[in-house]
């Protein structure tokens, strides 16, 4: 395992992490947690991803006790929480991230999650409805307070991330670091292009989601949704719309004889795709099963592979 700089900071985070949207509390009880924790750990995992709205608040519940159960040493461990949907239906409690109900939000995520702090928090989405400068305040609060080590954004714009950048400069507030937005094959411009700039401008950086596309990349709905994937989730009917579009189904099959020339699965193929960006901090990975986390660690073996050549023949495979 190599370690990154996330963006300019000086906080290192591996070069690919553990996830827990949709698994936890829906796919992965506590036992489970540990033992895939366990393995990531192992394989010199340091970063756990987490959000407040994650199956409401049942997996930072459950991310948490396996932290305690595993005994590690905190300072080891990055761990990240989100805030934006929230966990109620108040005026203040959903959909915001005006100053009370972030201040708020921290406190009930370090309950959960059994955390004095979070290495990182993120406003998980925009909101236009609050002043920027009201959430660049209420973030660096949390990390003048110490609940907090570094904040950043997800599925911000650009302008939106700038903005925020600048106030916090302005008013000399602690500065968003990062962002964390879809990256994948498929799911390319807001890291390529509309990001470019930033990189450079403000050194931001980036932890990475769905690498396989919400398991696309996979390879595994070639022929339909198994009855054991997130896809047949309840609730998550989008992500079974998104798994069968055909000419991105055809476009995994052409990825199948290059990963097979080069010895690795299309899922290690697509998560070392993504690796081989250099803006990219980190790559969050998702795993109900040991064995699923052993597989996707094995990525780290495919980057050498990735040749200029290689490269090109990923890209005109999946020009769709």
């Amino acid at each position: 395992m190599q370690y990154r700089r996330l963006g300019h900071s000086g906080l290192k985070v591996s070069e690919l992490s553990y996830g827990s949207w949709v698994t936890y509390g829906s796919q992965v009880d506590t036992k489970a947690a540990v033992e895939c924790m366990a393995a990531a750990w192992d394989a010199g995992v340091n970063f756990f991803d987490n959000a407040e709205a994650y199956a409401k608040g049942a997996s930072e519940t459950i991310m948490g006790e396996a932290i305690k159960q595993l005994g590690w040493r905190r300072a080891q461990a990055v761990i990240s929480t989100k805030f934006f949907w929230g966990m109620n239906d108040g005026p203040n409690e959903k959909n915001t991230l005006n100053r009370k109900y972030l201040m708020q939000a921290i406190d009930g995520s370090l309950k959960r999650l059994q955390l004095d702090y979070v290495d990182l928090a993120f406003c998980h989405r925009a909101d236009p409805n609050t002043p920027i400068e009201e959430t660049v305040r209420a973030m660096s609060d949390m990390i003048t307070q110490g609940k907090v080590m570094y904040w950043g954004t997800s599925e911000w714009t650009a302008d939106e991330i700038r903005a925020a950048y600048e106030i916090a400069e302005r008013h000399h507030l602690h500065k968003p670091v990062m962002d964390q937005p879809q990256y994948n094959l498929f799911a390319r411009t807001k890291v390529e292009k509309e990001f470019a700039r930033l990189y450079g401008d403000i050194g931001l950086g980036l932890t990475t989601w769905s690498p396989l596309s919400s398991g696309l990349l996979s390879g595994k709905y070639k022929d339909g949704i198994p009855a054991d994937s997130r896809a047949a989730l309840k609730g998550y009917e989008w992500i079974a719309e998104r798994v069968i579009d055909q000419p991105k189904v055809a476009a995994v099959e052409k990825l199948r004889p290059i990963a097979g020339d080069l010895g690795c699965t299309i899922s290690q193929l697509a998560l070392a795709w993504c690796l081989k960006n250099p803006n990219v901090s980190t790559v969050i990975t998702g795993a109900s099963k040991v064995s699923q986390v052993h597989e996707n660690m094995k990525a780290l073996d495919v980057v050498p592979k990735l040749t200029a050549e290689v490269m090109k023949a990923i890209e005109a495979a999946t020009a769709v």
